[in-house]
């Protein structure tokens, strides 16, 4: 049994203490007393863990650290705990490059997975599996989480930080395309494409790929998208367009602020998920490819349901990370320093029994 700690207790972070602690110590972390009153049996502390001095004190007798901050807090909550010689895994889905803190972390001797969710996240565990055994040429994944009930306009819930939400409409998404980086702007390039038992959904440029455009430069098409419900892309550019996304500071009757703020206030109640809400997340990876010589082709279906009280983009995040996190507890996982999700493909088959033990299942199909 581990002494883990969990930093943040929102919709995913209390997911994954609640799976821990089945096994586990654990205790969670979050400066909402609402949210740590959710986790019955749970020890909790209600503290502000921005505050660096706070957060190094508080993780000091622990033997693991689960991070579970939104995304601008993640990079330098990740630096605190690898300053403080503690071994982290973490789904905050930071901005920043993460490879930044490499050096840190060996010099620390510290063992430090990032994104490690569903996408970027388990996509990136597939991807690692096969590259290991196949010549990769191609690599698409489409994924979103989205809400069982439409519900105009946005026809769109939230799990995250609102912000966090905003960003992917934002920051310039990255592919590449014949072993050259493309970057175009979020929300660029939308398709229609039809899913089994869901129907058709939108696709568009996001920047998933992440870390799997540095790790991964020997495959020359790779592409991520995410899904949404068709038409909400059009209300996103219009807010976009019209400055309702800009971190740039705009004097409003003698106040300051900044126009994200605004809109993630506004736009959060009508994306927060209600008592009684389901989701579903969907997500589809087709990896192209040689294997023994012969052409070959993957293709990886999700489809996972609200089910046990429990919303699906929280179970298919949080497991995802409560089974990595179990690796390096049991020492099967020891590299040292920063390792994005696709360096644990070897480890795939453990990390989908342990998702399908909690009903999260991945169908795949081969062609030849």
């Amino acid at each position: 049994m581990a002494n883990i700690i969990v930093l943040g207790a929102g919709l995913v972070g209390g997911v994954m203490a609640r799976d821990l602690a089945v096994n586990h110590d654990v205790t969670c972390v979050d400066i909402s007393d609402e949210n740590l009153s959710k986790l019955k049996g749970i020890k909790t502390i209600c503290a502000d863990i921005s505050n660096t001095k706070k957060l190094k004190s508080l993780i000091a007798d622990f033997d693991l650290v689960i991070g579970a901050v939104p995304g601008f807090m993640g990079y330098k909550m990740m630096r605190d705990v690898i300053e403080s010689k503690k071994n982290i895994v973490d789904i905050s889905f930071y901005p920043e490059d993460p490879f930044g803190l490499d050096k840190l972390a060996k010099q620390n001797k510290v063992i430090a997975i990032m994104d490690c969710g569903v996408a970027p996240g388990m996509g990136n565990i597939i991807f690692g599996y096969h590259d290991k055994n196949m010549k990769i040429t191609d690599y698409e994944c489409l994924v979103g989480g989205l809400p069982e009930k439409r519900e105009w306009p946005y026809e769109y819930q939230a799990v995250f930080s609102p912000i966090d939400v905003i960003e992917e409409y934002i920051r310039p998404a990255r592919y590449v395309q014949n072993s050259s980086l493309i970057i175009k702007e979020a929300l660029s390039d939308t398709e229609l494409v039809n899913f089994d038992e869901i129907g058709t959904l939108e696709s568009w440029n996001s920047d998933g790929l992440r870390t799997l455009i540095k790790t991964m430069p020997h495959v020359p098409n790779m592409i991520e998208k995410t899904l949404r419900y068709p038409g909400c892309v059009e209300y996103l550019k219009v807010l976009r367009e019209s400055g309702f996304f800009s971190y740039d500071e705009i004097d409003v009757n003698g106040h300051i602020i900044r126009p994200i703020d605004m809109t993630a206030k506004l736009l959060f109640p009508k994306w927060k998920m209600k008592e009684g809400d389901k989701d579903f997340t969907v997500m589809r990876i087709i990896i192209k490819g040689f294997e023994n010589h012969k052409p070959v082709e993957y293709q990886y279906n999700l489809l996972d349901k609200f089910k046990d009280d429990t919303i699906s983009m929280a179970r298919t995040t949080g497991f995802t990370c409560t089974a990595v996190a179990n690796l390096v507890i049991n020492q099967k996982y020891n590299q040292i320093g920063i390792s994005p999700p696709e360096f644990l493909g070897n480890h795939f088959k453990e990390i989908k029994d342990y998702l399908e033990k909690r009903g999260v299942k991945y169908k795949m199909r081969k062609k030849s």
